[in-house]
């Protein structure tokens, strides 16, 4: 058997990659624009396939996950992913990098269906160690923007794709060497439902409701808070690697927010919980659509702290709600509609951006969270404490 805090670790750590994988080019393209001489709203769109194949993937890496083996399929996230994200950083024309974007985000689709299932079913405290996950995930967002800021103003933007990708191809080789593929057995308590059962279609119907807002969301605003701060902070952000330690602290904030909401999980219902983060999206987003300098940095923490609670809490409905057999496949299905969705938010930032801004576009995008605060009233009360 393995030590749960052996797997846990490495799952923690794959959170992180994944992100990082999926965010590289968001900064990276900052100076990609001028080597490949394409405007940013041209280039951005390249991402497109790459977050595709994010979301669709999700389900059958989910399936893989579950009828063949979950560490199996964490390694060939490590290993293959580390190789696509280091061969694209050989690009050399926009329809190479379009290729490279796409094979990334082919393995990172594998991470999330695959990597939460085990989680879950090694975890003892379900919501601290969601928690901890969700910090792990942050973290690698907000490396993301720091890490290749700083290797492509230091080295060029090519380093910013060889460095994760070898790093990942080590982690990948000590995974296989330390942890071994076993039987698993279902974690009874981590799967027991504490709404009845009457109530698990409106469960269901409001998770991929809040899916759907929240993905295009987190997708919209991960990808496009680089250029935002550019933009909107131009006093602090006239530098690549100054743009991305202004969003690597605006997501370490949104990473001590998972760990908190973690916590309270194992302590309060869900609706408790979901309630006040909902709310909270809209008025953020709207304050961010007309603000600068200062204010903008505080509502754009704002947005960031509330999509990753809402992050977290979407988790652990799914953990709670399902059978360990299939848990894999029900985050599949969830995470191919939230990261389904990033393909519609690339070409909407790009879109948006050329007709109205980041103005207009987080007012869209609030307006469309105000659907996650009524998916949020509509959830039932929790049976049990």
């Amino acid at each position: 058997m393995n030590r749960p805090a052996t797997v846990i670790g490495f799952i923690n750590v794959a959170h992180a990659l994944d992100h990082l994988f999926m965010l590289i080019f968001a900064t990276a393209v900052l100076t990609m624009a001028v080597e490949f001489g394409v405007p940013y709203g041209e280039l951005l769109p390249l991402a497109l396939g790459g977050f595709i194949a994010f979301g669709a993937l999700s389900l059958p890496a989910g399936w893989l996950g579950d009828r063949w083996s979950r560490r199996h399929m964490l390694g060939v996230f490590f290993i293959g992913g580390g190789a696509a994200v280091a061969m694209t950083g050989f690009a050399r024309t926009p329809t190479e990098l379009a290729i490279g974007l796409t094979a990334i985000g082919a393995f990172a689709a594998i991470y999330h269906p695959v990597g939460t299932a085990m989680l879950v079913a090694h975890a003892d405290r379900m919501g601290r160690e969601l928690g901890i996950n969700g910090v792990w995930g942050n973290m690698g967002v907000a490396l993301a923007a720091l890490i290749t800021g700083g290797l492509a103003q230091l080295f060029g933007w090519r380093a910013a794709f060889f460095v994760p990708g070898v790093v990942s191809i080590a982690v990948g080789i000590a995974f296989l060497v330390c942890v071994q593929h076993e039987v698993r057995v279902a974690k009874k308590t981590a799967a027991q439902a504490r709404i009845p059962k009457s109530e698990m279609l409106r469960v269901f119907v409001i998770l991929l409701t809040v899916s759907f807002s929240l993905g295009l969301t987190f997708n919209a605003v991960t990808v496009g808070l680089p250029k935002l701060i550019e933009e909107r902070v131009t006093d602090l952000a006239s530098q690549p690697a100054l743009v991305g330690a202004i969003g690597f602290l605006i997501y370490a904030c949104g990473a001590l927010s998972q760990y908190t909401i973690g916590t309270l999980i194992d302590r309060y219902p869900l609706r408790r919980l979901f309630i006040p983060i909902a709310f909270a999206l809209t008025p953020c987003l709207w304050l961010a659509a007309t603000s600068d300098g200062i204010v903008l940095l505080l509502a754009a923490t704002g947005v960031v702290v509330a999509m990753y609670s809402q992050i977290t809490i979407n988790d652990a409905m799914t953990g709670k709600y399902t059978a360990d057999e299939w848990r894999a496949r029900a985050f599949a299905a969830r995470y191919t509609i939230t990261f389904g969705v990033g393909a519609l938010a690339v070409g909407l930032i790009a879109w948006l951006h050329a007709t109205g801004g980041f103005g207009l576009t987080l007012e869209i995008l609030g307006a469309l969270c105000v659907i996650i605060s009524v998916a949020a009233l509509a959830f039932p009360r929790d049976r049990v404490a």
